[in-house]
C-alpha cells in the first residue's frame, strides 16, 4: 500500500480512540489522532491516505471543521469513515455529502471488522477508485500519452484514440471529465460533442476541448460547441493540474 496512514480525528484522543489506533497499528497500518480542528486536520492531511471521524458522547466537529472537510475531500478525492453513536453519526452526515463516506460505524464498533474495511478501502484506493475519472481523447498516441502521465498520479486517467473508440469506451465506462481533441481525421472533436450530447447516457458529461491553434477565430469557433472549456496543447503541466482542479471545485 503505498499510504497507509490513518488519520483518526475526535474532541480528544479519548482511551477507545488509543484502542482503536492500537489495533490499527498492530495491523501494519500507521494510526495517528488528530483533533478535529480545521489547522489540526489540515497538518496531517497530505500524508493520510483515510480520514476517520470518531464521535464521542454528543461531541461533533464544528461546523467549519465540517465545510473545510467537505471542501478537501472533494478537492483531493479522499473520503472520510464516521464512527459514533446513531444521532453522532447522523449529525455529521447530513453535513457531508454522502458520495464522501465510505461507510459508517456505530459505536461499540468491532474492530476487527473496522480493520478489514480499512484493509479493503485502501485497495480501492490504490487502484484508483475513488479519483475523478478523465477520459482523453486524441489521435495522437505521443501527446494523449503525455497528458496520462501528467495527470494519472492526481486521477484515474482513460485513453481513447479516436471518437468512435470514446463512444464505445463511454458505453461501458463512467468517466467525471472528457479531454476532446478538436481536430481529429474521420469524427472531428464537434462530431464526437455533438454525439455525446444527443445520448441521454453521455449528455451531461463535461467535455473540455483540447486545440492547438489559438488565433481568434479558431478559439471562438471552440468556444461555440459550449464545451465546459477548452485548453491548449502548449499548455503545462502545472498549469492543466491547476485549472482541472478548479474546474472539479467549481462542479462538486
Amino acid at each position: 500500500m503505498p499510504n497507509n496512514r490513518i488519520m483518526i480525528a475526535g474532541e480528544k484522543e479519548s482511551f477507545l480512540i488509543r484502542v482503536l489506533i492500537k489495533k490499527l497499528n498492530d495491523s501494519g497500518f500507521d494510526a495517528f489522532f488528530a483533533p478535529w480542528s480545521v489547522n489540526d486536520i489540515n497538518a496531517g492531511w497530505e500524508s493520510c491516505g483515510l480520514i476517520a471521524l470518531y464521535a464521542e458522547e454528543r461531541e461533533h466537529p464544528g461546523e467549519d471543521t465540517l465545510i473545510f472537510l467537505k471542501d478537501k475531500l472533494s478537492e483531493d478525492s479522499k473520503i472520510v469513515t464516521v464512527i459514533g453513536e446513531k444521532p453522532d453519526i447522523k449529525f455529521i452526515t447530513d453535513k457531508v455529502p454522502s458520495e464522501l463516506l465510505y461507510k459508517e460505524y456505530v459505536r461499540p464498533i468491532d474492530a476487527s471488522a473496522f480493520i478489514k474495511d480499512v484493509q479493503d478501502v485502501m485497495k480501492k484506493m490504490d487502484a484508483g477508485d475513488f479519483k475523478k475519472n478523465i477520459l482523453i481523447v486524441d489521435d495522437d498516441p505521443n501527446y494523449m500519452g503525455l497528458v496520462r502521465d501528467w495527470l494519472k498520479g492526481t486521477y484515474k486517467v482513460s485513453m481513447a484514440n479516436s471518437g468512435l473508440q470514446a463512444i464505445k469506451w463511454l458505453g461501458k465506462n463512467k468517466a467525471d471529465l472528457i479531454l476532446l481533441d478538436h481536430e481529429m481525421p474521420i469524427t472531428s472533436g464537434p462530431q464526437v460533442l455533438e454525439m455525446l450530447r444527443s445520448d441521454l447516457d453521455t449528455a451531461s458529461i463535461p467535455v473540455m476541448f483540447l486545440t492547438g491553434k489559438s488565433d481568434k477565430e479558431s478559439v471562438m469557433a471552440v468556444l461555440a460547441l459550449r464545451p465546459e472549456g477548452y485548453f491548449l496543447k502548449t499548455i503545462e503541466r502545472e498549469e492543466l493540474l491547476e485549472q482541472l482542479k478548479a474546474f472539479f471545485i467549481r462542479h462538486k
